[in-house]
């Protein structure tokens, strides 16, 4: 139960992110904070309308997706009245989580099953970008698995492409797990085409796998068009915490958005220690006040 100085404290939090909204977006061109409903997915699978609202009440403008499924489509809803929730409460989703699938073959509207009418169905909500989010146990293998699932990638580039669509690929930290030498992660970069298949660089993950994000951007000029924002604690867990407090110099990785090509930042953190909705106002606050923005 929640109790009342605890509540008053979420209040708080919450207040005060609505008070820095204003001052962000101050001025003639949007800017666009944004957040992965996956840090708020209980909420979202309860009561997605009210959880929109609430996210749009902290101050974010633009959101990723994470549970798109051909049969369960956006949070239950079909494009069209999933679009109006959106715009109903000053929302954009630029760009949405999807499945490889190879593992999952009874799940439609993943890139191994269905894909055209997951193109379609992101086309209807006005997608900019379609992720391909994560790779299952049995979907990673050698290196030469890595390389098929390169090919996969770019034939649904090619289609996401023609409906006007940017195809991404979102690491987390196995890709960097070496094989004879070289890492995964450098298989699916050298083996897609740059035009078809951009990434979506998670930032806690590239730490974690002791990677450098800035060089990362300087090898791969342009490449990386999404980020995901989500800081880790100091603890030798290396936990998710809110962005600001943990370890991650964001400062000096903000320094770096054109070389990355960078378009749109999701604001995500898996694990919360409690309200979500107090985790991404500590967040969003930190972000507001440093001018984290696109």
């Amino acid at each position: 139960m929640t109790s009342r100085r605890s509540f008053l404290k979420s209040t708080a939090v919450v207040s005060a992110g609505l008070l820095m909204a204003p001052q962000l977006f101050a001025g003639d061109k949007k800017r666009y904070v944004g957040v992965q409903l996956y840090t708020v997915r209980d909420a979202m699978a309860k009561d997605p309308v009210t959880t929109l609202a609430k996210v749009a009440k902290v101050g974010f403008n633009s959101v990723e997706g994470a549970t798109y499924t051909g049969t369960q489509k956006f949070y239950g809803m079909e494009p069209a009245a999933f679009k109006k929730v959106l715009s109903d409460n000053g929302l954009i989703m630029p760009s949405g989580h999807f499945m490889l699938g190879e593992g999952m073959p009874n799940t439609k509207g993943t890139i191994s099953n269905d894909w055209q009418k997951a193109v379609d169905d992101a086309a209807a909500v006005g997608l900019q970008y379609m992720v391909c989010a994560y790779l299952l146990d049995n979907e990673r293998g050698t290196l030469d698995h890595y390389k098929e699932t390169a090919d996969k990638l770019n034939k649904a580039g090619e289609i996401a492409k023609k409906a006007g669509i940017q195809l991404c690929y979102h690491n987390h930290d196995f890709e960097f797990a070496s094989q004879d030498g070289k890492y995964p992660y450098d298989v699916l970069l050298e083996n897609t085409d740059a035009d078809l298949v951009k990434m979506e660089m998670d930032i806690y993950w590239m730490f974690k796998a002791k990677q450098d994000p800035i060089a990362m951007f300087e090898k791969h000029p342009g490449r990386f068009p999404l980020w995901h924002v989500k800081d880790m604690d100091n603890t030798p867990k290396q936990m998710f915490t809110e962005v600001g407090y943990g370890v991650i110099p964001f400062k000096e990785i903000f320094k770096h958005t054109k070389t990355s090509g960078l378009k749109y930042f999701f604001n995500e953190q898996d694990i919360c220690p409690g309200d979500p909705f107090v985790s991404i106002t500590k967040s969003y606050n930190y972000m507001a006040a440093n001018k984290f923005h696109v």
